[in-house]
């Protein structure tokens, strides 16, 4: 699984410019080539569609049946750029509600919310939501296909264009006023060719990458798994431990309860009041659980019992029950949280490997609740394989070493991936900014 170095793009001769620019009048856009115009994107289209949400509790406007029309949310968006399926669809009575214009098939879909400036294709006749605009390209004079571009390129600028007064979202006023450079038709028609190959190579390799990460973790968490559940050692006499999401430990291990192996404290609902940036005591929040300091200090009453110290393992009882070792100073341990301190003969690298495990069976087995919310006792009952102390030390030393080298090789995939994407980001925005010539690339 080793990473291996590949060029961030195909060899090519250097792109050419066009012979001739001129001021494209969008001063943070700056130059154009000389026979491009410069368009508002209202002009490019033959019709711009809001959409709507009738009532959600109204069970005459929506329908399981295929017969139903599909309606696109965000979500139905964001997840791949054709938009095929939709997780709800309306009735006849439900598009009349909000009199809403079904798109044909072929519309392109622009997010004015959440997910600003992304852009998808409508392979399906569907209604929207409020979110989501429809535009019905006037393809004499910019194609679709170059028009998806285009709004790829903007969404890095979107938000010099949104509502000041309304958390960076957009309305149809606004997108209708958004420039447009618009160059002939062979030009377009080079562009969106060049920009279809170009980034399926780039996203071919960054799903490549992506995958080599999941395997990575995989084996990061099967590395845990079998050294704090089997030990260092293959061949030692094994034992039930009694314990079914355990199976079978070394004989001359123990089993116990977190409460024989360490001690707990609970974390407390200090008074937001007393939140402060600067001065009073760090207070470690739940979102602090694998940092080494805190966003936030506590400058009220203090509790005695809700001090945490360096090297306390930290259980988030809320959501996914993550677990991590403080590594921060001595500070105050928020709700929503519990601290485990070792007693004498445990080490704390170990509990922070071991814990996740059963907490991710926990995990699992409340998947159908809403709230995902564990007790201090429902931690304290939680039993334990327990090697000797020494084996403990050699267990964590080994995994410190072991995921370390995996985190490393992750964290250099992570970059490279981002390259990719500053790369792809970049090739779009020459091309469509007619920075250079692609002509030539795609005859």
């Amino acid at each position: 699984m080793k990473e291996s170095a590949q060029p961030l793009a195909p060899t090519r001769p250097r792109f050419k410019p066009y012979p001739e620019y001129k001021d494209s009048g969008v001063e943070w856009l700056g130059e154009i080539p000389a026979h491009w115009e410069v368009k508002r994107l209202k002009d490019c289209l033959l019709r711009l569609e809001s959409g709507g949400t009738p009532e959600s509790d109204n069970f005459d406007y929506w329908t399981d049946d295929e017969s139903g029309t599909p309606w696109v949310a965000i979500s139905d968006m964001t997840r791949a750029f054709h938009v095929r399926e939709t997780a709800k669809r309306l009735t006849e009575q439900g598009l009349r509600s909000k009199r809403l214009p079904i798109l044909p098939s072929g519309t392109l879909l622009y997010s004015m919310y959440a997910s600003l400036g992304k852009v998808a294709l409508l392979k399906i006749d569907a209604v929207v939501n409020q979110a989501i605009l429809g535009l019905v390209t006037r393809d004499d004079l910019a194609s679709r296909d170059y028009l998806r571009w285009w709004l790829e390129f903007m969404q890095g600028h979107v938000q010099m264009l949104s509502s000041s007064n309304t958390q960076d979202n957009l309305n149809a006023y606004e997108v209708r006023k958004m420039p447009v450079f618009v160059p002939g038709p062979d030009a377009q028609s080079a562009i969106a060719a060049f920009l279809d190959r170009e980034t399926a190579r780039i996203d071919a390799l960054v799903a490549k990458k992506e995958r080599l990460i999941e395997l990575l973790q995989q084996k990061r968490t099967a590395l845990i798994s079998r050294a704090v559940t089997k030990g260092l050692y293959p061949n030692v006499p094994m034992k039930d431990s009694g314990v079914e999401w355990l199976g079978k430990i070394p004989a001359h291990w123990g089993v116990l309860r977190i409460s024989e192996l360490t001690a707990l404290l609970n974390g407390y609902p200090f008074d937001a009041e007393y939140f402060v940036r600067a001065g009073g005591t760090p207070l470690v929040r739940i979102r602090d659980l694998n940092a080494t300091e805190t966003e936030v200090n506590y400058n009220g009453p203090v509790v005695e019992d809700a001090w945490i110290e360096s090297g306390d393992v930290i259980v988030g009882m809320d959501g996914d029950f993550n677990v991590a070792r403080w590594r921060g100073q001595r500070a105050l341990l928020n709700q929503r949280m519990c601290c485990l301190r070792p007693r004498n003969k445990t080490d704390a690298g170990f509990i922070a490997y071991l814990l996740p495990l059963p907490l991710r069976v926990i995990n699992d087995l409340t998947y159908s609740t809403t709230v995902k919310h564990l007790s201090s006792v429902d931690v304290r009952k939680i039993r334990l394989g327990a090697p000797p102390e020494p084996e403990q030390r050699a267990i964590v030393a080994f995994l410190d070493r072991e995921t370390a080298r995996i985190d490393a090789l992750v964290a250099k995939v992570r970059d490279a991936i981002e390259r990719f994407k500053e790369l792809r980001t970049a090739l779009i925005s020459a091309a469509v900014t007619g920075k250079f010539d692609v002509r030539e690339e795609v005859a």
